[in-house]
């Protein structure tokens, strides 16, 4: 797979994810917004969990209990779902679905760069770079007082946590994936665990929700954000991350809070002055640095040319393109 069909996988992921603000507060449930996010990872995690047993049996999740290696980034990835949720639907409900998606993102790529490079020493490019210093621009504009949009303190450090937490589970979905041991885990089957066991963090949220959870507009919100924005995307994103680095992956997610700022003025409603337009323009920007960056090429070891000494294959090989450009 090569990595531009990596990158389209991420953005189609953030795509998916980019309607999970704007549904919820369409939905309009009077339940916690942490029991939203709990509904949506356990009905999604037992979507993916189905589809896997379906589809190759037991076997995978047998191989992820008795390989310990993958212990540790599941229980992380576990608990950055899980809290990701709860951090992420609280802040959609305090400052909006525009202003906290595009405060999660426009941090996720920093954060993201940055755990990667601590952990797994991941080389960070200009393409990371560019992508990183447009976001952090585009957070500034879109933080500015005086726009239209609601700025409350508890769902900015709130969206913050889960840009954080988005670094965390990337990071450890990219370990898991690249795994040598064994040309990488089962990632169906780990990320069925992960939103499983993070859902079940959320229980609490779950068992006092009450019949708020059972009602038609609620089974209706599950049916989209369980199988399609959950199942459906995390699968696009880990699947990805066999040719995409986990930094390169935080900046393509810039695309979820394009589309949510889209979705939010459209069908919510939500108005943002000229500088937050501008911010998303500067996400936009970053978003195409990290997906149009043409590949590294190794450069040809001039030994070679020496080694073969003088001659018209040695010239062609000193020359880039010449042996090409000949056939």
């Amino acid at each position: 797979m090569s990595r531009r069909y990596g990158s389209f996988q991420v953005l189609a992921a953030a795509t998916l994810w980019g309607t999970t603000g704007p549904v919820q507060v369409l939905a309009r449930l009077p339940v916690a917004p942490a029991a939203v996010g709990g509904m949506r990872i356990l009905s999604g995690g037992l979507v993916l969990l189905a589809w896997t047993l379906a589809r190759r049996g037991p076997g995978p999740l047998a191989s992820l209990a008795r390989q310990r290696r993958h212990w540790r980034p599941l229980l992380a990835a576990s608990c950055a779902t899980g809290v990701f949720q709860a951090a992420y639907f609280t802040s959609v409900s305090r400052t909006g679905a525009a202003l906290a998606t595009a405060i999660v993102f426009g941090v996720a790529p920093v954060a993201t760069g940055l755990a990667a490079r601590v952990t797994g020493r991941s080389p960070l490019g200009w393409g990371w770079a560019a992508g990183t210093g447009c976001a952090v621009a585009g957070c500034v504009l879109l933080l500015l007082p005086g726009h239209a949009s609601r700025v409350d303190a508890a769902g900015v450090v709130l969206a913050i946590v889960a840009a954080g937490c988005y670094a965390v589970y990337t990071v450890s979905a990219k370990r898991m994936a690249d795994d040598p041991a064994d040309d990488g885990a089962d990632m169906p089957a780990a990320v069925s665990i992960t939103l499983i066991a993070g859902g079940l963090l959320l229980t609490p949220w779950l068992v006092t929700a009450g019949p708020g959870l059972l009602s038609g507009r609620a089974l209706l919100t599950a049916a989209w954000l369980g199988p399609v924005t959950t199942a459906v995307a995390y699968m696009l994103f880990v699947q990805s991350l066999r040719t995409v680095s986990a930094a390169t992956a935080g900046t393509l997610s810039l695309a979820e809070p394009l589309v949510a700022t889209l979705a939010g003025i459209g069908l919510l409603h939500e108005h943002l002055a000229a500088p937050a337009v501008v911010g998303c323009g500067l996400l936009a920007a970053g978003l195409a640095c990290a997906a149009l960056r043409p590949p590294r090429r190794r450069a040809r070891p001039f030994r070679l040319a020496l080694a073969r000494g003088p001659g018209p294959d040695a010239a062609a090989e000193s020359v880039p393109g010449a042996t090409a450009g000949a056939r």
